[in-house]
């Protein structure tokens, strides 16, 4: 007889290869040129996911693909830009005092808007599908502005995840005209 950690260690790799073989059967059919041109527009700080959704749906990959790495990609890009802005300043800008008077001023005069609109500010302003609105601008303004990652990055992620929703369903909707 086998014991109740076995079934669910047996369990537990039935599931795995049923997921190793849907993507097996899915996803190694696409085309990699076409997930690679989506994926660079989709991280493209001129287009975002505002481009990348559009053109990975236009390249016939499955809408639920397109929508979820195009939310990760976009949102993912939050670390290396705030974080590259923090070690340029750290290593570089600090020694200019013409810039550090400006940074100075600009957060202390964007501290009330930040403790009153922080977090949902934040999250409006990367939400807004338009242009220099997205997940690059929010993180820079985010950075500029001296808020914690710790309360930035959350909002930038929902405020991806609605701006993708929004272009997602505008896509499927002028995709099905």
């Amino acid at each position: 007889m086998i014991g109740n950690h076995t079934q669910g260690v047996i369990t537990y790799v039935k599931l795995c290869l049923s997921v190793i073989n849907f993507f097996w059967k899915h996803i190694m059919t696409w085309d990699i040129h076409d997930i690679a041109k989506f994926l660079l527009a989709t991280v493209s700080p001129i287009s975002e996911l505002r481009g990348g959704i559009p053109l990975g749906i236009h390249l016939g990959l499955p809408p639920w693909f397109v929508f979820l790495v195009a939310v990760i990609a976009n949102t993912l890009i939050f670390f290396p830009v705030f974080f590259a802005l923090r070690l340029f300043y750290d290593r570089f800008l600090f020694r200019i005092p013409l810039f550090n008077r400006y940074l100075d001023g600009l957060r202390k005069r964007g501290k009330p808007k930040v403790d009153k609109y922080g977090f949902w500010g934040l999250t409006l302003f990367v939400a807004i599908p338009l242009p220099f609105t997205g997940a690059y601008t929010g993180t820079i303004l985010a950075w500029l502005l001296g808020m914690d990652w710790r309360k930035a990055f959350p909002a930038v992620a929902l405020g991806v995840a609605i701006a993708g929703v929004i272009w997602f369903l505008i896509t499927l909707a002028v995709a099905s005209v």
